[in-house]
């Protein structure tokens, strides 16, 4: 199909800033505007309730805006962040198995698409997948990469939507296609476990019945190694961490110094996680709008939790959220793991 139309979704639930959507030219396609994602005011509020909390924190679905998602994509090429590549080098191998053992018509939907990149391996291989429908919360991000991705494979009907994919949303139809989920990069690790059931389940209900789920989650492993994942030697994750008071600073009359924070990033053993913070490195005052928050010296804004999990904690979450695992692989030295979930409840 050489004539198709990209609709960009908005879902009037969710509270995250693409700022306005535009209407954007893609080559042989009609992109439709439709009602831009975010509100200034939910933005605000979030940020305002996170920053006077008892530990102050902002959500993780902030950093992507336009520059959030640019960093990203630095991080990813980066020597030290292992689960890019790592991930990566997997795919195609679960691509060639997915390409034997699923018969069917699919509609193929990523959750946080991104870059589209790793997406291709399972478009190369599984010649049954004929809508794509990413979702992502970076509106011209996800744009540019759907451009790219449509002059490649022009055949592929492309819808994407631009949402905050932890929101319950309906998308615009599987057109009578089995839906196939797609979350890559364990990004299920940024969920605490009770959100991560949440989001399961909310994936299952927007996939319905008969759906399955490729999914890839980051594996326990030495704390050496994951901090160098998260404190690269090039600054790059700092640039990505700040980059969200960046944010703020350019959507509010805001005095905020940004080089009062610093990036800080470390791995909680007792908890599983890593943890990303920014610290204040003195103590005063911030104004957001009319509104004055203080900080003390060394206090923290709790900016990101990557859990990791072993095969026994992700099937016991799978299962209690209505998944049952169909298949799995680990990569080499047990540094990521994938599985494909199939929908339990009919």
């Amino acid at each position: 199909m050489s004539n198709i139309a990209l609709p960009i979704q908005g879902a009037t639930t969710s509270p995250i800033d693409t700022h306005a959507v535009q209407q954007h030219s893609i080559p042989k396609t009609n992109v439709q505007e439709k009602t831009p994602v975010i509100e200034r005011n939910q933005f605000y509020y979030d940020v305002l309730a996170g920053l006077n909390a008892s530990q102050k924190h902002l959500s993780p679905k902030y950093f992507y805006d336009e520059s959030g998602s640019h960093y990203f994509d630095q991080i990813c090429a980066l020597d030290e962040y292992y689960p890019y590549k790592t991930e990566l080098t997997l795919l195609p191998e679960v691509a060639s198995t997915l390409a034997k053992n699923l018969q069917g018509q699919f509609a193929l939907v990523e959750f946080g698409a991104g870059s589209l990149l790793k997406v291709k391996p399972l478009l190369n291989e599984i010649d049954g997948i004929h809508r794509f429908m990413p979702i992502d919360i970076s509106g011209e991000h996800l744009v540019s990469a759907c451009e790219q991705l449509q002059q490649e494979y022009q055949s592929l009907e492309v819808a994407p939507t631009v949402a905050d994919f932890t929101q319950p949303l309906a998308l615009d139809g599987f057109h009578g296609l089995q839906p196939l989920g797609f979350f890559p990069g364990s990004t299920i690790g940024n969920f605490t476990p009770d959100e991560a059931a949440g989001f399961l389940q909310n994936v299952r209900n927007i996939l319905g019945p008969d759906s399955y789920l490729l999914i890839g989650v980051d594996t326990k492993k030495s704390p050496r190694t994951l901090h160098r994942a998260y404190n690269d030697q090039m600054g790059i994750t700092a640039k990505f961490n700040l980059n969200i008071l960046h944010r703020i600073n350019r959507h509010f009359d805001s005095r905020l110094d940004v080089a009062d924070f610093e990036h800080y990033a470390f791995y909680n053993t007792s908890e599983g996680r890593i943890e990303m913070h920014l610290v204040s490195r003195k103590a005063h005052n911030i104004v957001l709008d009319e509104t004055i928050i203080h900080f003390d010296e060394g206090e923290s804004i709790h900016t990101e939790s990557s859990y990791k999990y072993s095969p026994q904690d992700f099937q016991t979450l799978a299962a209690k959220t209505g998944w049952q695992i169909d298949q799995a692989w680990m990569a080499q030295g047990d540094m990521f793991s994938m599985y494909l979930l199939k929908n339990a409840v009919h």
